[in-house]
């Protein structure tokens, strides 16, 4: 699959954040998501492993009970089933990547 960057198919699963699937295969996917500046996203889990990194932006991030303070560049991986949450400090782009793929996220 190649995907061509547009500005199309946003899904918004919190007040300000929003979504969007980039490109998928059989086991991952890639998503990017925009975030408002003090948006909080609530604590969840889900079996999925997650790898992100931070386009732009600053972001309180809390993996299990451990608090990251996450700038451009850093990176991170949050197992399968661990409970994690953010706050936005600023305005900010991630993209990160599921396995095996996130299919509440498919446009």
């Amino acid at each position: 699959m190649f995907y061509n960057k547009n500005g199309d198919n946003y899904l918004n699963p919190v007040d300000g954040i929003q979504l969007k699937t980039l490109t998928y295969g059989e086991h991952v996917s890639m998503v990017e998501f925009k975030m408002e500046q003090g948006t909080k996203l609530p604590f969840h889990e889900h079996p999925h492993e997650q790898i992100g990194y931070l386009v732009s932006g600053r972001l309180d991030l809390t993996i299990g009970d451990q608090v990251f303070q996450v700038k451009p560049g850093d990176s991170w991986c949050i197992p399968g089933g661990v409970q994690h949450g953010a706050t936005l400090i600023d305005d900010s782009i991630a993209i990160e990547i599921f396995s095996p793929v996130r299919e509440d996220y498919l446009p």
